[in-house]
């Protein structure tokens, strides 16, 4: 499963208890549109991983697309999570507040997430970590 424009490349590999979204380009208003139809399109899954190292821009849009599927994905019982952000995506998750609501990982807490039996499940890597950057902003 894939979506792919000039500035928005999203792959999508599925496994049993995990969906791995890897995100690469823009999400602005004009790729918004295939980015949601990607989230919406991915199979049903424990956990909804979005790898976000490739991601260079995210607007208001992607960040209002980001909490509906946050919510959609949790309302089926599932858990979003944000994986790696790039530094620019990083201050944007900041400044929105999005980083209070879903977590983010570092790529090895991610691994280590992936690597932990079904049983464990998710629940030891849930704390939200955002150690790509820790910006002062003023309140």
């Amino acid at each position: 499963m894939e979506e792919h424009s000039d500035r928005l490349d999203v792959q999508v590999s599925v496994g049993d208890r995990m969906v791995l979204m890897r995100v690469a380009g823009e999400i602005d208003i004009a790729t918004v549109a295939a980015f949601r139809s990607a989230l919406w399109s991915a199979p049903a899954r424990p956990v909804l991983q979005l790898e976000l190292s490739g991601l260079r821009l995210l607007s208001a849009a992607g960040v209002r697309t980001l909490l509906a599927a946050h919510l959609r994905v949790r309302a089926c019982g599932g858990e979003l999570v944000l994986v790696d952000p790039s530094p620019v995506v990083a201050r944007v998750l900041r400044v929105s507040g999005l980083h209070r609501v879903m977590p983010i990982l570092e790529p090895a807490a991610a691994i280590e997430a992936a690597r932990r039996q079904p049983a464990a499940g998710f629940e030891a890597a849930r704390r939200p970590v955002v150690a790509t950057t820790d910006l002062q902003l003023a309140a």
